[in-house]
């Protein structure tokens, strides 16, 4: 299988241990990645709340260098996801927006954990874990922009999605049942009003401890960083939550270790994953 891959910024600097996971698990499932050429800035979300039409000439541009692959173009970040989406349906229905004689490329913009969760990837990924996590309690974390506007997005279940728990249950977590998965985390209002940020990342790792969570586990990068760097103690949020990316679940339990190198990125402990690889490295070792 063959993919293009559109990283985004985020993959290249703050979350590159996300774009790294996702590369790894790919060679692992012999998915070829193929990175749009001279890929830009998809202008989220500084660009499209500032300039309607450079919010849409930036994503615009990445399409159309994606044009001539004719390959479905996968996306690990869900901002990047959504203003690929828009500009897509914007030049579908509108080609002069960008002054194209014609757009009708065959090619689908997927997010991440919707193809994760195709039923062969699932079952390519239970063929090949090494290490099962340990039916290790996890709360699946959406946020907002992988899913709404179910509109630009064309996402069938953005009230009750289930793509992440899919996902966690094939690699032997076990996904709770919680209130807050689809909740924002105010991620565009960390630096401008963190008073916000940690009201509301409170509220969401709350719901998570109360489900009995010991970790979360999302598929964007922006709630990644606000959850883990947003849990004060004036929040009211137990400390000491987790937040993992799916991907990062995935290449440790296909790989059987979880890394220092990786451990050390995180700003609250993942000693809870580090702990279930290593209580399954040793039944391995000892029913061998």
């Amino acid at each position: 299988m063959k993919l293009s891959y559109y990283p985004g910024c985020s993959l290249q600097g703050t979350a590159l241990d996300y774009d790294q996971s996702v590369r790894e698990i790919c060679r692992t499932l012999d998915i070829e990645l193929v990175d749009i050429p001279d890929w830009n800035c998809c202008g989220a979300s500084s660009a499209h709340m500032t300039d309607h039409e450079v919010g849409m000439r930036l994503p615009m541009r990445n399409l159309l260098q994606a044009m001539d692959a004719d390959l479905d173009i996968l996306v690990p970040c869900a901002a990047c996801f959504q203003r690929l989406k828009a500009a897509d349906k914007t030049l579908r229905e509108n080609p002069t927006f960008w002054d194209v004689k014609a757009y009708a490329p065959r090619l689908q913009i997927v997010h991440i954990s919707t193809f994760l969760a195709r039923a062969e990837i699932l079952a390519a990924l239970r063929q090949k874990v090494f290490r099962p996590l340990g039916d290790l309690p996890i709360a699946c974390y959406y946020g907002c922009l992988s899913l709404r506007n179910p509109r630009v997005t064309d996402a069938h279940n953005y009230e009750m999605p289930e793509t992440l728990e899919q996902i966690v249950t094939a690699i032997g977590a076990r996904p709770v049942a919680w209130s807050h998965r689809t909740e924002c985390c105010s991620g565009s209002l960390t630096m401008a009003r963190p008073d916000i940020a940690e009201k509301l990342v409170g509220d969401i790792v709350t719901a998570a401890k109360r489900a009995g969570a010991e970790a979360m586990v999302t598929d964007c990068p922006m709630c990644q960083a606000n959850v883990e760097s947003r849990q004060a103690p004036e929040s009211g949020a137990p400390a000491g939550m987790p937040v993992f990316f799916a991907t990062e679940l995935i290449a440790a339990a296909l790989s059987g270790s979880y890394p220092a190198r990786q451990q050390k990125v995180h700003l609250i402990s993942p000693a809870v994953l580090a702990n279930v690889i290593a209580d399954a490295s040793t039944r391995k070792e000892d029913s061998a």
